[in-house]
């Protein structure tokens, strides 16, 4: 029950924050590296990311959510540099206006990554499913 209530709000988390993608976009072209190509593209398609992963997470059928969970923690790993890059530069966006408040940010994209992972049950199921060979 516990998984399941963190699963759903990890969900409704990815939707909220899909939606500042397509209405306040240029908080988050403030986290798209200078080396990244199309940077408005990379903005609008991380927004639809999350809007499919918090759908998934929330409506996905039962044998699919450990997947579901390994695909959202993947996505949390893949946009952690430019979190990095925001840090490192000191841009401010989504009031993140000092280095310790984006420090502190830093620190939650691992918790996110546990948490889909855990709220999935994505190493449990994969423990379950890896013959040990002995």
């Amino acid at each position: 029950m516990l998984r399941t209530i963190a699963r759903c709000a990890l969900g409704l988390f990815l939707l909220f924050a899909s939606f500042g993608h397509f209405f306040s976009a240029d908080e988050f072209l403030a986290q798209v590296p200078p080396w990244m190509p199309a940077p408005e593209l990379v903005v609008l398609l991380s927004g639809v990311v999350e809007l499919v992963l918090g759908c998934a997470l929330i409506f996905s059928p039962k044998r699919w959510i450990p997947i579901v969970g390994w695909v959202t923690a993947a996505f949390f790993f893949v946009i952690f540099p430019g979190n990095l890059w925001q840090y490192f530069e000191g841009r401010d966006a989504f009031g993140l206006d000092s280095d310790t408040a984006r420090l502190v940010r830093l620190l939650f994209q691992p918790l996110l990554i546990v948490w889909a992972l855990w709220a999935t049950r994505a190493f449990t199921t994969l423990r379950k499913q890896t013959p040990i060979n002995t």
